[in-house]
């Protein structure tokens, strides 16, 4: 079974992440993906970022009637600072029987030779990327790695939802209904998230 993992602080899921793993799972050899909330790094202070379990809860809430869409919350569970690679060698070591793949966006590629391992996670995993828009005045991504055999690239929508623009929203009492699945409005709601 081919797993694709898309890794994220999820803060909050969004229905830009859901598309991309919609399409992930629906258009390509996968058979599942699986959302990897990434704890909170304690060398980086954030006061928008959520509790680690209260993200996992959203992405929960936001897949829980697809059957190809899972949530994980193995990183939470490993040693910090996490790598990639690390969650790769432990999933694969739990999981024999899967066959695991890394799910990035087009824009991740150029700085992708600077994660740990790199080579190993492309030679032994193996990276589906989906585009993404290039930020204003940002060199255009012209890695060598798309040619990779290893290196995937899946055709999918351009997205332009961030996680930062839902949180502005909430801040500013505006409503966010469309950007969020309804179940995660109503966690956010209910418990006051970001506000």
């Amino acid at each position: 079974m081919k797993v694709g993992l898309f890794f994220g602080s999820f803060n909050p899921i969004h229905i830009g992440h859901l598309i991309i793993a919609n399409i992930m799972a629906e258009t390509t050899d996968l058979d599942k993906v699986w959302f990897v909330v990434t704890p909170h790094n304690p060398l980086k202070p954030s006061k928008s970022l959520l509790h680690d379990f209260d993200r996992y809860d959203m992405v929960r809430a936001a897949v829980y009637e697809h059957y190809k869409l899972q949530v994980s919350d193995v990183e939470f569970h490993l040693p910090k600072p996490n790598y990639t690679i690390h969650t790769l060698v432990h999933l694969t070591e739990k999981h024999p029987d899967k066959q695991f793949k890394v799910i990035i966006g087009e824009d991740n590629l150029d700085s992708f030779t600077k994660w740990k391992n790199y080579e190993r996670i492309i030679e032994d995993y193996g990276l589906y990327v989906y585009p993404r828009l290039q930020t204003p005045g940002a060199p255009v991504t012209n890695s060598d790695l798309k040619r990779h055999p290893n290196v995937r690239m899946v055709e999918a929508p351009l997205m332009d939802i961030s996680a930062t623009f839902i949180r502005n929203c909430i801040k500013k009492g505006q409503s966010v209904r469309y950007l969020v699945p309804d179940s995660v409005e109503a966690i956010i709601r209910d418990k006051k998230f970001y506000q």
